[in-house]
Protein backbone atom coordinates (compact mmCIF):
# COMPACT_ATOMS: atom_id res chain seq x y z
CA UNK A 1 0.00 0.00 0.00
CA UNK A 2 1.45 3.39 -0.97
CA UNK A 3 1.88 6.23 1.52
CA UNK A 4 -1.12 8.25 0.33
CA UNK A 5 -3.49 5.33 0.72
CA UNK A 6 -2.05 4.73 4.20
CA UNK A 7 -2.77 8.34 5.18
CA UNK A 8 -6.33 8.15 3.85
CA UNK A 9 -6.99 4.80 5.58
CA UNK A 10 -5.53 6.08 8.85
CA UNK A 11 -7.71 9.22 8.67
CA UNK A 12 -10.85 7.16 7.99
CA UNK A 13 -10.19 4.80 10.89
CA UNK A 14 -9.26 7.54 13.35
CA UNK A 15 -12.37 9.52 12.41
CA UNK A 16 -14.65 6.49 12.69
CA UNK A 17 -13.17 5.51 16.07
CA UNK A 18 -13.80 9.04 17.34
CA UNK A 19 -17.30 9.62 15.92
CA UNK A 20 -18.88 6.21 15.13
CA UNK A 21 -20.25 7.63 11.86
CA UNK A 22 -19.47 6.54 8.28
CA UNK A 23 -16.75 8.76 6.85
CA UNK A 24 -17.00 10.59 3.52
CA UNK A 25 -14.29 12.11 1.34
CA UNK A 26 -15.39 15.65 2.16
CA UNK A 27 -15.10 14.96 5.90
CA UNK A 28 -11.60 13.57 5.42
CA UNK A 29 -10.52 16.59 3.38
CA UNK A 30 -11.88 19.08 5.93
CA UNK A 31 -10.67 17.40 9.11
CA UNK A 32 -7.29 16.04 8.03
CA UNK A 33 -4.50 17.84 6.26
CA UNK A 34 -3.71 15.25 3.60
CA UNK A 35 -2.54 17.75 1.00
CA UNK A 36 -4.79 16.36 -1.74
CA UNK A 37 -8.18 17.27 -3.25
CA UNK A 38 -11.55 15.68 -2.36
CA UNK A 39 -11.55 14.03 -5.79
CA UNK A 40 -8.21 12.37 -5.07
CA UNK A 41 -9.48 11.23 -1.67
CA UNK A 42 -12.58 9.75 -3.36
CA UNK A 43 -10.38 7.81 -5.78
CA UNK A 44 -8.23 6.48 -2.94
CA UNK A 45 -11.34 5.51 -0.97
CA UNK A 46 -12.69 3.68 -4.01
CA UNK A 47 -9.44 1.72 -4.30
CA UNK A 48 -9.43 0.95 -0.56
CA UNK A 49 -13.01 -0.33 -0.88
CA UNK A 50 -12.09 -2.58 -3.82
CA UNK A 51 -9.15 -3.92 -1.84
CA UNK A 52 -11.33 -4.72 1.19
CA UNK A 53 -9.85 -2.25 3.69
CA UNK A 54 -13.04 -0.19 4.02
CA UNK A 55 -16.67 -0.90 3.20
CA UNK A 56 -19.89 0.97 2.49
CA UNK A 57 -22.70 0.30 4.99
CA UNK A 58 -26.11 0.12 3.31
CA UNK A 59 -26.74 3.17 1.11
CA UNK A 60 -24.55 5.59 3.07
CA UNK A 61 -22.18 7.75 1.06
CA UNK A 62 -19.54 7.25 3.75
CA UNK A 63 -17.25 4.34 4.46
CA UNK A 64 -16.34 2.40 7.58
CA UNK A 65 -13.27 0.27 8.25
CA UNK A 66 -13.44 -3.47 7.63
CA UNK A 67 -11.76 -6.08 9.83
CA UNK A 68 -8.97 -6.20 7.24
CA UNK A 69 -8.60 -2.43 7.48
CA UNK A 70 -8.41 -2.51 11.28
CA UNK A 71 -5.81 -5.28 11.13
CA UNK A 72 -3.62 -3.30 8.73
CA UNK A 73 -4.07 -0.21 10.90
CA UNK A 74 -3.03 -1.99 14.12
CA UNK A 75 -0.07 -3.71 12.49
CA UNK A 76 1.24 -0.79 10.45
CA UNK A 77 -0.36 2.59 11.16
CA UNK A 78 -1.46 2.79 14.80
CA UNK A 79 0.32 5.21 17.07
CA UNK A 80 0.25 4.41 20.77
CA UNK A 81 -1.23 7.19 22.85
CA UNK A 82 1.27 8.80 25.20
CA UNK A 83 0.06 8.20 28.73
CA UNK A 84 0.22 11.14 31.10
CA UNK A 85 2.35 11.00 34.26
CA UNK A 86 -0.91 11.07 36.22
CA UNK A 87 -2.22 7.97 34.39
CA UNK A 88 1.03 6.09 34.98
CA UNK A 89 1.01 7.04 38.65
CA UNK A 90 -2.62 5.92 39.00
CA UNK A 91 -1.75 2.50 37.56
CA UNK A 92 1.38 2.20 39.71
CA UNK A 93 -0.46 3.08 42.93
CA UNK A 94 -3.35 0.74 42.18
CA UNK A 95 -0.99 -2.22 41.78
CA UNK A 96 1.58 -1.43 44.45
CA UNK A 97 -0.59 -2.05 47.51
CA UNK A 98 -0.17 -5.00 49.81
CA UNK A 99 -2.60 -7.91 49.58
CA UNK A 100 -3.18 -11.15 51.38
CA UNK A 101 -5.19 -12.88 48.64
CA UNK A 102 -4.33 -12.90 44.93
CA UNK A 103 -8.08 -12.99 44.16
CA UNK A 104 -8.72 -9.65 45.82
CA UNK A 105 -5.68 -8.17 44.13
CA UNK A 106 -6.79 -9.27 40.64
CA UNK A 107 -10.34 -7.99 41.20
CA UNK A 108 -8.89 -4.61 42.11
CA UNK A 109 -6.71 -4.79 38.99
CA UNK A 110 -9.57 -5.49 36.57
CA UNK A 111 -11.70 -2.75 38.12
CA UNK A 112 -8.87 -0.30 37.47
CA UNK A 113 -8.42 -1.63 33.91
CA UNK A 114 -12.11 -1.24 33.14
CA UNK A 115 -12.21 2.25 34.64
CA UNK A 116 -9.26 3.47 32.55
CA UNK A 117 -10.12 1.79 29.23
CA UNK A 118 -13.95 2.12 29.49
CA UNK A 119 -14.28 -1.50 28.32
CA UNK A 120 -15.09 -4.79 30.07
CA UNK A 121 -11.91 -6.20 31.60
CA UNK A 122 -10.75 -9.72 32.43
CA UNK A 123 -7.93 -11.46 34.20
CA UNK A 124 -6.89 -15.09 34.03
CA UNK A 125 -4.85 -16.87 36.67
CA UNK A 126 -3.74 -20.42 35.93
CA UNK A 127 -5.10 -22.26 38.96
CA UNK A 128 -2.24 -24.28 40.39
CA UNK A 129 -1.07 -25.21 36.90
CA UNK A 130 2.13 -23.24 36.46
CA UNK A 131 5.23 -22.77 38.52
CA UNK A 132 6.61 -24.69 41.45
CA UNK A 133 5.30 -25.14 44.97
CA UNK A 134 7.43 -22.91 47.20
CA UNK A 135 5.72 -23.27 50.56
CA UNK A 136 2.85 -25.07 52.21
CA UNK A 137 1.38 -24.34 55.64
CA UNK A 138 -1.41 -26.20 57.45
CA UNK A 139 -2.85 -24.11 60.28
CA UNK A 140 -5.53 -25.52 62.63
CA UNK A 141 -8.26 -22.90 63.08
CA UNK A 142 -10.23 -25.10 65.48
CA UNK A 143 -10.51 -28.84 66.06
CA UNK A 144 -12.35 -29.41 62.74
CA UNK A 145 -11.07 -26.68 60.41
CA UNK A 146 -7.66 -26.30 58.77
CA UNK A 147 -6.34 -23.31 56.87
CA UNK A 148 -4.09 -24.43 54.01
CA UNK A 149 -1.76 -21.72 52.68
CA UNK A 150 0.11 -22.38 49.44
CA UNK A 151 2.65 -20.19 47.68
CA UNK A 152 4.02 -20.80 44.18
CA UNK A 153 7.11 -19.67 42.31
CA UNK A 154 4.93 -17.36 40.16
CA UNK A 155 3.67 -15.50 43.19
CA UNK A 156 0.22 -17.04 43.48
CA UNK A 157 -0.82 -17.36 47.11
CA UNK A 158 -3.88 -19.44 47.87
CA UNK A 159 -5.71 -19.68 51.17
CA UNK A 160 -8.21 -22.50 51.61
CA UNK A 161 -10.25 -23.25 54.72
CA UNK A 162 -11.06 -26.97 54.67
CA UNK A 163 -13.62 -28.63 56.94
CA UNK A 164 -12.45 -31.92 58.44
CA UNK A 165 -14.86 -34.69 59.38
CA UNK A 166 -12.84 -35.67 62.46
CA UNK A 167 -11.06 -33.55 65.08
CA UNK A 168 -7.58 -32.42 64.04
CA UNK A 169 -4.56 -33.01 66.27
CA UNK A 170 -2.25 -29.93 65.87
CA UNK A 171 0.85 -32.06 66.49
CA UNK A 172 -0.09 -34.55 63.79
CA UNK A 173 -0.93 -31.67 61.44
CA UNK A 174 2.49 -30.11 62.00
CA UNK A 175 4.17 -33.44 61.19
CA UNK A 176 2.13 -33.73 58.00
CA UNK A 177 3.01 -30.15 57.01
CA UNK A 178 6.72 -30.79 57.52
CA UNK A 179 6.64 -34.05 55.57
CA UNK A 180 4.63 -32.53 52.72
CA UNK A 181 6.86 -29.46 52.52
CA UNK A 182 10.00 -31.61 52.38
CA UNK A 183 8.51 -33.86 49.71
CA UNK A 184 6.74 -31.31 47.51
CA UNK A 185 8.72 -28.06 47.78
CA UNK A 186 10.21 -27.21 44.38
CA UNK A 187 7.99 -29.61 42.44
CA UNK A 188 6.14 -28.35 39.37
CA UNK A 189 2.49 -27.97 40.32
CA UNK A 190 1.23 -29.85 37.30
CA UNK A 191 3.38 -32.81 38.41
CA UNK A 192 1.63 -33.06 41.79
CA UNK A 193 -1.09 -35.64 41.34
CA UNK A 194 -3.56 -37.35 43.64
CA UNK A 195 -1.53 -40.54 43.16
CA UNK A 196 1.66 -38.81 44.36
CA UNK A 197 -0.09 -37.39 47.42
CA UNK A 198 -1.66 -40.76 48.21
CA UNK A 199 1.76 -42.44 48.07
CA UNK A 200 3.22 -39.82 50.39
CA UNK A 201 0.33 -40.28 52.82
CA UNK A 202 0.99 -44.03 52.89
CA UNK A 203 4.68 -43.47 53.57
CA UNK A 204 3.79 -41.36 56.60
CA UNK A 205 2.11 -44.40 58.20
CA UNK A 206 -0.90 -42.32 59.24
CA UNK A 207 -4.07 -43.86 60.52
CA UNK A 208 -6.26 -44.78 57.55
CA UNK A 209 -9.03 -42.26 58.35
CA UNK A 210 -6.55 -39.44 58.98
CA UNK A 211 -4.73 -40.36 55.78
CA UNK A 212 -7.95 -40.06 53.77
CA UNK A 213 -8.82 -36.74 55.41
CA UNK A 214 -5.37 -35.27 54.81
CA UNK A 215 -5.39 -36.43 51.19
CA UNK A 216 -8.75 -34.70 50.71
CA UNK A 217 -7.42 -31.54 52.37
CA UNK A 218 -4.36 -31.33 50.11
CA UNK A 219 -6.34 -32.20 46.99
CA UNK A 220 -8.78 -29.38 47.76
CA UNK A 221 -6.07 -26.88 48.65
CA UNK A 222 -4.05 -27.62 45.50
CA UNK A 223 -7.20 -27.63 43.34
CA UNK A 224 -5.85 -30.60 41.43
CA UNK A 225 -7.43 -30.93 38.02
CA UNK A 226 -9.18 -27.56 38.17
CA UNK A 227 -9.05 -25.08 35.33
CA UNK A 228 -8.08 -21.46 35.10
CA UNK A 229 -9.55 -18.87 37.45
CA UNK A 230 -11.21 -15.99 35.63
CA UNK A 231 -12.15 -12.54 36.91
CA UNK A 232 -14.47 -10.21 34.98
CA UNK A 233 -15.47 -6.59 35.58
CA UNK A 234 -17.02 -3.56 33.92
CA UNK A 235 -19.33 -5.44 31.54
CA UNK A 236 -21.89 -2.63 31.62
CA UNK A 237 -19.29 -0.29 30.11
CA UNK A 238 -20.49 -1.66 26.79
CA UNK A 239 -23.68 0.38 27.26
CA UNK A 240 -21.69 3.51 26.42
CA UNK A 241 -20.74 2.12 23.00
CA UNK A 242 -23.17 2.93 20.14
CA UNK A 243 -22.70 -0.56 18.70
CA UNK A 244 -24.33 -2.07 21.76
CA UNK A 245 -27.35 0.19 22.13
CA UNK A 246 -29.27 -2.70 20.56
CA UNK A 247 -30.39 -4.64 23.62
CA UNK A 248 -30.31 -7.99 21.83
CA UNK A 249 -26.63 -7.49 20.92
CA UNK A 250 -25.83 -6.35 24.44
CA UNK A 251 -27.64 -9.34 25.93
CA UNK A 252 -25.65 -11.71 23.73
CA UNK A 253 -22.41 -10.15 24.90
CA UNK A 254 -23.44 -10.25 28.57
CA UNK A 255 -24.40 -13.93 28.21
CA UNK A 256 -20.99 -14.59 26.67
CA UNK A 257 -19.11 -12.88 29.48
CA UNK A 258 -21.19 -14.57 32.17
CA UNK A 259 -19.68 -17.93 31.21
CA UNK A 260 -16.22 -18.39 32.72
CA UNK A 261 -15.32 -21.00 30.12
CA UNK A 262 -15.99 -18.51 27.32
CA UNK A 263 -13.88 -15.80 28.94
CA UNK A 264 -11.10 -18.29 29.67
CA UNK A 265 -11.11 -19.37 26.01
CA UNK A 266 -11.01 -15.75 24.83
CA UNK A 267 -8.04 -14.94 27.03
CA UNK A 268 -6.21 -18.21 26.52
CA UNK A 269 -6.42 -18.13 22.73
CA UNK A 270 -6.04 -14.36 22.50
CA UNK A 271 -2.91 -14.19 24.65
CA UNK A 272 -0.34 -15.65 22.30
CA UNK A 273 3.25 -16.05 23.45
CA UNK A 274 4.40 -12.43 23.27
CA UNK A 275 3.75 -9.60 25.71
CA UNK A 276 0.59 -8.29 23.97
CA UNK A 277 -1.81 -9.37 21.23
CA UNK A 278 -4.74 -7.67 19.47
CA UNK A 279 -7.55 -9.87 18.10
CA UNK A 280 -10.02 -8.23 15.72
CA UNK A 281 -13.55 -9.15 14.60
CA UNK A 282 -13.63 -12.44 12.72
CA UNK A 283 -10.33 -13.48 14.34
CA UNK A 284 -12.12 -13.85 17.70
CA UNK A 285 -12.12 -17.48 18.88
CA UNK A 286 -15.74 -17.35 20.11
CA UNK A 287 -18.48 -16.92 17.49
CA UNK A 288 -20.63 -14.58 19.58
CA UNK A 289 -17.70 -12.16 19.95
CA UNK A 290 -17.06 -11.69 16.22
CA UNK A 291 -18.37 -8.10 16.37
CA UNK A 292 -15.71 -7.24 18.96
CA UNK A 293 -11.99 -6.74 19.30
CA UNK A 294 -9.81 -7.71 22.23
CA UNK A 295 -6.46 -6.58 23.58
CA UNK A 296 -4.75 -9.19 25.77
CA UNK A 297 -1.47 -8.68 27.63
CA UNK A 298 0.49 -11.40 29.40
CA UNK A 299 2.03 -10.66 32.77
CA UNK A 300 5.22 -12.24 34.03
CA UNK A 301 6.70 -12.95 37.43
CA UNK A 302 10.49 -13.03 37.46
CA UNK A 303 10.45 -13.70 33.71
CA UNK A 304 7.96 -16.57 33.89
CA UNK A 305 4.52 -16.15 32.34
CA UNK A 306 1.98 -16.09 35.17
CA UNK A 307 -1.33 -15.22 33.49
CA UNK A 308 -3.16 -12.83 31.17
CA UNK A 309 -5.25 -9.67 31.38
CA UNK A 310 -7.49 -8.32 28.67
CA UNK A 311 -10.22 -5.93 27.60
CA UNK A 312 -13.02 -6.44 25.09
CA UNK A 313 -14.57 -3.68 23.03
CA UNK A 314 -16.23 -3.00 19.69
CA UNK A 315 -14.11 -3.34 16.55
CA UNK A 316 -14.25 0.47 16.62
CA UNK A 317 -11.99 0.29 19.64
CA UNK A 318 -9.56 3.07 20.47
CA UNK A 319 -6.61 0.81 19.70
CA UNK A 320 -3.77 3.28 20.28
CA UNK A 321 -5.05 4.27 23.70
CA UNK A 322 -6.05 0.75 24.78
CA UNK A 323 -2.76 -0.85 23.72
CA UNK A 324 -0.77 1.84 25.56
CA UNK A 325 -2.81 1.36 28.73
CA UNK A 326 -2.64 -2.45 28.64
CA UNK A 327 1.11 -2.45 28.06
CA UNK A 328 1.60 -0.14 31.03
CA UNK A 329 -0.75 -2.11 33.29
CA UNK A 330 0.89 -5.45 32.38
CA UNK A 331 4.34 -3.95 33.00
CA UNK A 332 3.36 -2.61 36.43
CA UNK A 333 1.51 -5.83 37.32
CA UNK A 334 4.56 -7.93 36.42
CA UNK A 335 6.86 -5.63 38.39
CA UNK A 336 4.59 -5.55 41.43
CA UNK A 337 4.04 -9.33 41.61
CA UNK A 338 7.75 -10.01 41.07
CA UNK A 339 8.63 -7.64 43.93
CA UNK A 340 6.03 -9.24 46.19
CA UNK A 341 7.39 -12.72 45.53
CA UNK A 342 10.93 -11.63 46.42
CA UNK A 343 9.67 -10.27 49.73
Amino acid sequence: MDERKKRVLSAIINDYIANAEPVGSRTITKRYDLGVSPATVRNEMSDLTDEGYIEQPHTSAGRIPSAKGYRFYVDNLMERERLTPAQKQQIREALAGEFSEIDDYMRSCINMMSRLTKYPAFALIPASSRGRLENIQLVPLNDRQVLAVLQTSVGIVQHKVVDMSDPVDPTELMSIETAMSNALRGKELNDISVELLSRLMTELHLRERLRAQTLGLLETALQLGSGNRVFTGGVMNMLSQPEFQDISRLRGLVDLLDEENNVSELLDKGAGEGPLNVTIGGEMPVESARDCSMVVANYFINGEKAGSIGVLGPTRMSYGRTVALMEQIAHELSSSLSDKEKK
